[in-house]
């Protein structure tokens, strides 16, 4: 295979899945196949010989989303006047990527095995990523120091449940409002 056809592959995967995602935000994970390929300009086939199953689909929509979010960390962390803002769109992110899964915590619960490892690799990959914001933002004397990655990002998990249960809910407001209480007085 030439090296063009590899990157044509390749911009086409990427293409999938955002398609993908998209999809899966207006639709649930159980979008149809055709409706993906049709937001992606392709044949269903070609979704086909990158996934050959929905499962397949699901797993790399979802690690894509989540590599996105690891590598707007230090991306954030670099380009924000300072770390608090940093962790701000970082948290923000994150809450975008929480509340556009529909469908998925249910297929995470499924037998299937390509699922039994996500919530491990969502962990793996993330907590890392928000623990460095909050050492930045910290180290900078913006934040207290005694909150972990894992705690936040379960305190922000735990915030977006509600959303979309009540038009009265806004979870970005109430993480907003975490966040705040981060600040040192």
């Amino acid at each position: 295979m030439t090296p063009r056809k590899r990157a044509d592959a390749e911009r086409n995967k990427q293409t999938l899945l955002e398609a993908a995602a998209a999809a899966f935000v207006a639709s649930g994970v159980h979008a149809p196949v055709r409706d993906i390929a049709g937001r992606a300009g392709v044949g269903v086939g070609t979704i086909y010989r990158h996934f050959p199953t929905r499962a397949d689909l699901i797993v790399a929509v979802y690690q894509h989303q989540v590599e996105a979010c690891a590598l707007a960390g230090p991306t954030l962390l670099e380009a924000s006047s300072s770390p608090h803002v940093a962790l701000g769109r970082w948290i923000n992110l994150f809450v975008d990527f929480l509340v556009t899964k529909h469908g998925l915590a249910e297929a995470l619960q499924s037998d299937e095995a390509a699922f039994q490892k996500l919530h491990a690799y969502f962990l793996d990959r993330l907590v890392p990523v928000c623990a460095s914001l909050l050492a930045a933002a910290a180290g900078a004397g913006e934040i207290r120091a005694d909150i972990d990655g894992f705690e936040l990002m379960f305190a922000v998990g735990n915030l977006c449940i509600g959303a979309g249960a009540s038009p009265r809910y806004d979870a970005r407001r109430m993480v907003e409002v975490l966040i705040a209480g981060l600040r040192v007085r």
